[in-house]
């Protein structure tokens, strides 16, 4: 099927999935959820012929990125169960004022309409975008890429299997089949189809998305974030964040990229950083440093853009400077506006950093690895906004939804 007719019947259905009841649309996401399990072996089958085919052609990490297992998919039927317990948005009355006239004005939260994702070799997003749009009473068209086409594919058939045993229009959940730069151009362009694009995935992405799209697009996703080790504190309490923050899964974008180390206490830090990320480690860490960090621990110097870059693998860069202001100065200069984090027994040094860095989110003594839609209560997430406006940090429920104003009346007239 051709993108256009996709999104074509994408747009038909809007007003089925739009009058479904909160009963309804939680009975489907549970059937949903079931027959991603029952069809586990076969979306499983089809993940292995994807990996062999990106083998060599993608990193490590992106493989894994790109892998599932068992355990993968009950995950994310968890995340679609999560979701399916949170409360229905669609309808919500946000705000409510009863006017001198006797007009009753209620702002009522309603969905966008039609939600298009465009994303990268994650197969968990597809369950996860598929449910929040559905939850959220949206139908979602789906293009992933091409590294990850079949096992994408398999999950769709999955849930839309799902939802036709419900009796529901199942063009609520769709797949773009072309994974041509064309196809990603089309919903771009796509106004009168798509009322919101969503891209997740690299900067080439989203930078393609924001720059050429004329449907209402949200950035996400892309992430340099920081992890700045104030003199207070705690060291071994640092070592731990930085290595959960780096190491536990690099190729996502709440990963930490840079290390901002307070030059009081770098002697003694630095080393034990290094050992940490590098001794005894199936994937040892590789260190991008500036001058000063270059005289206490071997690196590659950092040249022009070594604190510019989501590296998305075990390397991390590493900023040495002088005070709490100097830090937040260097955040504000290279940050994408994801996540930055401060570790430190000082109170005001804690605010201080909270209030001058600009991120969607912001940690104090934590790892930036919880920014996450899952972590923050929200069930999944359909990615994480890095902009103002009208979404901010993991998207969940609420941000799939715009509204509008009930006005309720008894004959008055102006």
């Amino acid at each position: 099927m051709t993108t256009t007719e996709i999104l074509s019947l994408a747009k038909e259905a809007k007003k089925d999935i739009k009058s479904l009841t909160s009963e309804e649309k939680n009975y489907a996401i549970n059937i949903m959820a079931d027959k991603l399990i029952s069809n586990a072996e076969y979306i499983l089958s089809e993940n292995q012929k994807d990996i062999k085919d990106a083998n060599g052609k993608i990193s490590d990490v992106m493989i894994d990125r790109l892998s599932l297992s068992i355990d993968r998919i009950a995950a994310m039927a968890k995340g679609m169960r999560d979701v399916m317990l949170l409360p229905d948005p669609n309808g919500r009355v946000l705000d409510r004022v009863e006017r001198p006239n006797g007009l009753i004005i209620e702002k009522t939260a309603v969905p966008m309409g039609v939600i298009g994702i465009i994303y990268e070799s994650r197969p968990n997003v597809t369950s996860d975008a598929a449910v929040l749009c559905f939850k959220s009473s949206n139908v979602c068209v789906l293009r992933g890429g091409k590294e990850a086409y079949r096992t994408s594919k398999a999950i769709v058939n999955a849930l839309r299997e799902g939802l036709e045993i419900c009796n529901i229009n199942k063009n609520a959940i769709q797949l773009i089949d072309d994974t041509t730069r064309e196809s990603a151009t089309e919903m771009m362009t796509a106004k009168g189809k798509i009322d919101l694009l969503i891209p997740r995935g690299g900067k080439g992405l989203i930078s393609a998305c924001v720059k050429n799209a004329t449907v209402p697009c949200i950035e996400t996703g892309t992430g340099i974030c920081h992890i700045y080790v104030e003199k207070t504190a705690d060291i071994n309490m640092a070592l731990s964040i930085i290595d959960n923050a780096k190491t536990s899964r690099p190729s996502v974008c709440n990963a930490c990229e840079v290390a901002v180390i307070d030059e009081e206490i770098a002697e003694d830090f630095l080393p034990r950083l290094y050992e940490r990320l590098t001794q005894n480690r199936e994937n040892p860490v590789k260190f991008v440093v500036d001058e000063k960090a270059a005289k206490i621990i071997d690196g590659i110097p950092a040249g022009h853009d070594g604190f510019d870059t989501e590296f998305l693998d075990y390397i991390l860069a590493v900023k040495l400077v002088k005070d709490t202001n100097e830090a937040v100065e260097h955040i504000l200069a290279h940050s994408t506006g994801h996540s930055e984090a401060i570790v430190t027994n000082d109170t005001e040094k804690a605010e201080y950093f909270i209030n001058n860095t600009d991120s969607a989110a912001v940690y104090v003594n934590a790892s930036t690895r919880f920014t996450d839609g899952g972590e923050f209560g929200l069930g999944c997430e359909m990615g994480i906004s890095t902009q103002k406006t009208h979404a901010r940090g993991p998207m969940g429920l609420s941000e799939l939804m715009t509204y509008h104003y009930v006005i309720k009346g008894n004959g008055q007239v102006r």
